[in-house]
């Protein structure tokens, strides 16, 4: 459910007065490029530098979404952007980060940024899921889509990104694992397996994606019908995706994932 965007100074006075109050005076903001998830997605130069600036209405069904956002970031690696802030002032959930200075990687086949995130995504895997938020369960999440009796082989304690998408890492002399809508606890392998079809969707072949995939020590372990398992569940989520919303992105990604479902069954994964 997209937000509609609104510009920094569109905020009630209270709202900006709070953000001052824990950035300083703001001198000059500029609003974001993309996302659909934040009803306002701010640069703002303040006494102290440059910070990114989000938020949502308090009463919007995404709220929770962005709380819940809040709440891990103290669990979060260096390979995530800091949150400086989390505040609530005139209707507005709002949160302060650090300011990256970076651009959307290149997932594209021989890009020098395919390291990189490797290396971020490698970070990540290395973080267990805190127990004392509410995060949705890996075997929960993908049940509805799941073959019968096979949820469980998603289970694991590993925190989990889930939506790998290039626009979702910035890059500049590494990177840098940014927005947090659809955090999940599961199995550490479950990253790669999300991340081989976004390197589908970038031009990557079935044989080079799932090489990329064998960097990750977990992706070695996965058991051959956890994998099997879950690409049916990823083909079966896009396929309904795709069917409500035939965006063409949509639609590719429906065929990416029963592509890497059909691969998983015909070809080991290690």
């Amino acid at each position: 459910m997209s937000i509609p965007r609104r510009h920094f100074h569109d905020l009630p006075a209270q709202a900006r007065q709070a953000i001052a109050d824990k950035a300083g005076p703001v001198h000059a903001a500029r609003t974001a490029d993309g996302g659909l998830n934040s009803g306002i997605a701010a640069f703002i130069d303040t006494d102290h530098g440059m910070m990114f600036v989000k938020g949502i209405p308090t009463d919007h069904p995404q709220a929770p979404a962005q709380r819940r956002e809040a709440a891990i970031a103290p669990h979060l690696p260096r390979a995530c952007p800091r949150l400086y802030w989390h505040i609530e002032a005139a209707g507005w959930d709002l949160l302060g980060y650090e300011v990256l200075q970076g651009r959307h990687a290149d997932y594209a086949p021989g890009s020098a940024d395919l390291p990189l995130v490797a290396a971020a995504v490698q970070e990540l895997q290395e973080i267990t899921a805190p127990t004392d938020i509410p995060i949705k369960a890996a075997e929960q999440r993908w049940a509805a889509y799941a073959p019968p009796g096979t949820a469980d082989l998603f289970a694991g304690d590993t925190l989990l990104h889930t939506d790998l998408a290039p626009h979702n890492v910035l890059v500049d002399d590494r990177a840098h694992i940014i927005d947090w809508a659809w955090p999940t606890r599961g199995a550490a392998w479950i990253d790669p397996a999300v991340l081989i079809l976004r390197l589908l969707e970038t031009g990557h072949s079935l044989a080079s994606a799932n090489t990329f995939a064998h960097r990750f020590p977990s992706w070695h372990s996965a058991p051959p019908a956890a994998v099997q398992a879950f690409a049916a569940a990823n083909a079966a989520a896009w396929a309904e995706i795709a069917h409500a919303d035939t965006t063409p992105w949509k639609t590719a990604m429906a065929r990416h994932a029963a592509d890497f479902h059909s691969h998983t069954l015909t070809i080991p994964h290690r």
